[in-house]
């Protein structure tokens, strides 16, 4: 199917649209620095939330799920755990109002309410932390850019658009041209309009996505449960639960989907089930990489909304996602002959998205899922963008080139800013296809180095800031060096010696400095109030404030974060149940969730605290 008139007016409409939000939001934005980079930190929460559930939404994570989806089934929706998905869980029940209450503008910022704003070792991780962001920007603009421009060139043939063209391009760089005109787009209203344009953009983008994805699960039941059509898949596919194989045979039906189930590595599924949970929940308890998802949670107005904002985002993602990944998969399951899934290594499963929706959707819906689509790259590159700038601005150019610089000098900033990391950005995706394997490398590696030094910064009173770069430091090093030396093995698998290793890096680190100075301690522990191991702190802020009362909210918090998980579950499967209408598993699902609600409307919403 070809675009028509009508899917191309939707699509330009949007973007024109995106241009006036940013003309219009600009004067909003330049009134100061917050304003710009956190909104002023005055939007409601549920549009923080729908900003945040839009960055995830994008076109390469969602055409991954999709192929997973249909190699294995209902078993699919644990394998997002790799993440964590359920980090949101956590940060819902409690690390996202830990992190509010410390009133930074960054992840690096944050650091100066933990560890102090001087010292050898404040410098090395703060150092660090803005390192880490800003590598994982570029890597994740970079690959967001090609991916983009090989998604539209399915839809938008360089044939057609060449005669219209006053320039020659090689065949092997139109998608790098589609990406740099969507690009400009993006570019334009972010840098422009800040905070401000990004949040109230990607809602219109997320009101279309919503449309777009029932539309699409709507289209599948109705094929689905029409008059001589049968989907055929394997013994087991839609049973979402698993013994210690996973024991789908696709070897009648699509043989490559075996392979695939090979490839990946998750034949023995219980084993690799346990290791994501035991990944995950360090991972979770971590906190947020300094990336969007951390900007959006420091630009809520109080920790409350923080919390609420964190919630939201499972419940507007999840299913409206999830109608989307199932109703692809059902077509592409019943019409699997009439798509052409082949490479030269075989069959490519992440291209059914694309497939499925150049084959099946009819005018109009076809334009809305371009549009959706395309609005999940802009929101998720004008988010990561926006922390970049603020990463540059706030934690380099303001701390140590100009230190008492005016708002309007600020603002400037940003914008210059925000140009050179896009150029930067579109010029790595220039050379994706080299760098792929080097920018996975490094981006992997500080994922890999984050975990251990980010748990410990919020439980233990005498994890330091030399702790902290030493766990880091010595995380990010020993990933480097684990793809060659456990070559033929998931990274996931050798992640535990990994931790070990950081782990030792920031125990190491922390004993070889003292400890941060007593009133940061102090101060620390009175605004965020975790819980964990501080109770040297807690016995001598209580001597000095009888009043305050210390946090004792461990076991509710942990108990609310299982219900949260299995809520999220729940929230995941039920458009699946939906679009295949298995009615018992609908029913228990929705019972499921409904007394999962009841309970955490009092072990959670009527017990947040502003």
């Amino acid at each position: 199917m070809r675009l028509t008139l009508l899917d191309v007016s939707i699509v330009v409409l949007y973007l024109i649209t995106m241009v006036g939000i940013g003309w219009v939001m600009r004067k909003r934005a330049r009134k100061n620095k917050e304003s710009y980079l956190l909104g002023g930190k005055s939007l409601p929460w549920y549009m923080l939330g729908l900003s945040d559930a839009s960055d995830m939404f994008d076109i390469s994570g969602t055409m991954w799920m999709v192929a997973l989806c249909f190699v294995y089934g209902m078993k699919s929706i644990w394998i997002p755990w790799l993440w964590p998905v359920f980090n949101q869980v956590f940060m819902m029940m409690f690390i996202s109002k830990w992190v509010r209450r410390s009133n930074a503008s960054t992840g690096a910022e944050w650091l100066v309410t933990r560890f102090g704003s001087s010292g050898r070792g404040v410098r090395g991780s703060h150092n660090v932390v803005v390192a880490f962001a800003l590598i994982s920007c570029l890597g994740f603009l970079a690959y967001g850019f090609v991916g983009l421009g090989k998604f539209m060139e399915i839809f938008v043939p360089w044939h057609i658009v060449q005669p219209y063209v006053p320039f020659t391009v090689a065949p092997e760089y139109v998608p790098h041209l589609y990406g740099i005109v969507f690009t400009l787009f993006a570019m334009f209203y972010s840098i422009l309009g800040g905070m401000h344009s990004i949040v109230l953009g990607d809602v219109i983008k997320y009101a279309i996505m919503i449309l777009a994805c029932i539309s699409i699960a709507v289209i599948a039941m109705l094929r689905l449960h029409g008059s001589g059509t049968q989907m055929a898949v394997p013994a087991g596919w839609t049973n979402p639960f698993f013994n210690w194989q996973l024991d789908l045979d696709w070897s009648n039906i699509v043989p490559d989907a075996n392979k695939k189930i090979t490839e990946d590595g998750f034949g023995l599924f219980g084993f690799f089930f346990m290791m994501m949970l035991f990944k995950g929940i360090f991972a979770s308890l971590a906190g947020p990489a300094p990336n969007y998802d951390m900007q959006k949670v420091l630009s809520t107005r109080s920790p409350k909304e923080a919390s609420k904002m964190s919630g939201f985002v499972s419940i507007i993602l999840l299913p409206v996602r999830y109608s989307m990944i199932i109703g692809l998969t059902v077509l592409a399951l019943l019409y699997y002959d009439q798509l052409d899934l082949r490479s030269g290594a075989g069959t490519d499963f992440e291209k059914i998205l694309p497939a499925a929706i150049n084959s099946f959707l009819p005018v109009g819906i076809l334009g809305l899922v371009l549009t959706g689509l395309l609005g999940a790259f802009m929101g998720t590159f004008s988010g990561t963008l926006n922390a970049a700038q603020a990463y540059i601005v706030n934690d380099i150019y303001l701390k140590y080139i100009d230190p008492h610089a005016g708002t309007r000098k600020i603002i400037t900033a940003n914008y210059l800013v925000g140009i050179v990391v896009v150029a930067i950005g579109v010029t790595l995706g220039f050379f994706a296809k080299d760098v792929n394997s080097v920018l996975q490398w490094i981006v992997g590696a500080l994922y890999g180095g984050y975990i251990a030094a980010n748990m410990l910064k919020w439980y233990w009173w005498r994890f330091n800031a030399s702790g902290f770069f030493w766990g880091m430091a010595s995380g990010i090093a020993a990933a480097l060096v684990f793809p060659y030396i456990f070559q033929n093995t998931l990274p996931l698998y050798s992640w535990p010696l990994l931790f070990l290793i950081s782990l030792a890096g920031c125990f190491i680190g922390t004993w070889l400095a003292p400890p941060t100075a007593e009133p940061v301690l102090k101060q620390f522990y009175k605004t965020v109030k975790p819980w964990g191991f501080w109770k040297p702190i807690q016995v001598k802020v209580m001597a000095e404030d009888p009043a305050f009362r210390p946090n004792k909210n461990f076991k509710t918090d942990m108990f609310n974060v299982a219900l949260g998980i299995t809520g999220q579950c729940c929230l995941t499967i039920l458009p699946m149940y939906i679009v295949l209408w298995l009615k018992l598993p609908l029913l228990i699902t929705v019972a499921i969730l409904l007394i999962i609600v009841l309970i955490l409307k009092k072990t959670w919403w009527d017990k947040l605290e502003n």
